[in-house]
């Protein structure tokens, strides 16, 4: 997955740390670990169970996972609109990629299983995270094609609803990358074509009333430590929209390029559509 030739005088200074800012990241900070980490031990808790139980069907430990994702939203204070209705189909959403915020924009609406890199599962705090639940983690290996193209056909004839970037990384959140069609690929195996269905998802972040426009974008080189701290310092939050459009279903499209190109259309339009809209932003 290459990136973007990102222009590193592009990229938006962090507002300065006053001292009211670095209260507001304690009791942020403070209370959204605190709910996290004791919903992840609750989380792997009750996987003891699940797991013998029920195998891949997991009908609990989703649902913690939302409910974390929910009261980030809450506790940071970013407002959150739905636009669409999540489809009732087998299958994937696809969505643009911004920031590391899409995680808990993307749970916080439906229970779903993230599909990630696999150097995200080696990453302090998000891969324990990641890897608890329930992501699927894709190397950028050639010779693990086959092995992965299978572990995301068992995942979704499990019934699983997995999510994945087909950006390949995250963007300044005004623009949508070319989609790659990599992933779109075990989709078209017989087993699965005629019954899965694409959901195309355009995640649009508002940043808050002054702020540098792209406040809640991640990408290029910017670390993450210092983009978490401005977000939890921000004396006013902006909002995010989540347009969920109508289903693709696969056995409707020639190939994966196709399919790719599709929903790629779909996420583009929706984000030129409501990026000017203002109507929740703080």
């Amino acid at each position: 997955m290459s990136k973007p030739a990102w222009n590193p005088d592009d990229m938006p200074p962090l507002p300065p740390m006053t001292a009211m800012a670095l209260v507001r990241v304690a009791w942020r900070g403070g209370i959204l670990g605190l709910v996290t980490f004791s919903c992840l031990a609750l989380l792997l808790l009750v996987r003891l169970i699940e797991r013998p139980v029920f195998g891949q069907a997991r009908p609990v430990t989703p649902f913690i996972t939302q409910f974390v994702c929910r009261a980030a939203f809450v506790i940071l204070g970013i407002k959150r609109r739905v636009i669409g209705e999540v489809m009732p189909h087998k299958g994937a959403i696809v969505a643009n990629h911004s920031s590391w915020l899409d995680i808990f924009t993307l749970n916080a609406s439906k229970r779903i299983y993230f599909v990630s890199k696999a150097e995200v599962a080696k990453w302090p705090g998000i891969g324990w995270l990641a890897r608890a639940t329930g992501t699927v983690f894709i190397a950028r290996d050639p010779r693990q094609a086959r092995i992965q193209k299978q572990m995301f056909e068992d995942r979704l004839k499990a019934g699983h609803r997995l999510l994945f970037f087909p950006e390949g990384t995250s963007t300044d959140g005004k623009r949508v990358l070319t989609f790659k069609p990599t992933l779109f690929a075990a989709f078209f195996e017989d087993a699965l074509r005629e019954e899965m269905w694409i959901q195309p998802v355009s995640v649009i972040y508002h940043a808050p009333k002054g702020a540098e426009p792209r406040f809640y974008g991640w990408w290029g080189d910017m670390d993450f430590a210092p983009h978490l701290l401005s977000t939890l310092a921000a004396h006013r939050q902006g909002s995010v929209d989540v347009v969920y459009h109508p289903a693709l279903k696969v056995g409707d499209f020639a190939d994966r390029k196709a399919l790719a190109a599709a929903a790629e259309a779909q996420v583009r339009a929706g984000l030129d559509s409501y990026l000017t809209d203002q109507t929740i932003a703080a």
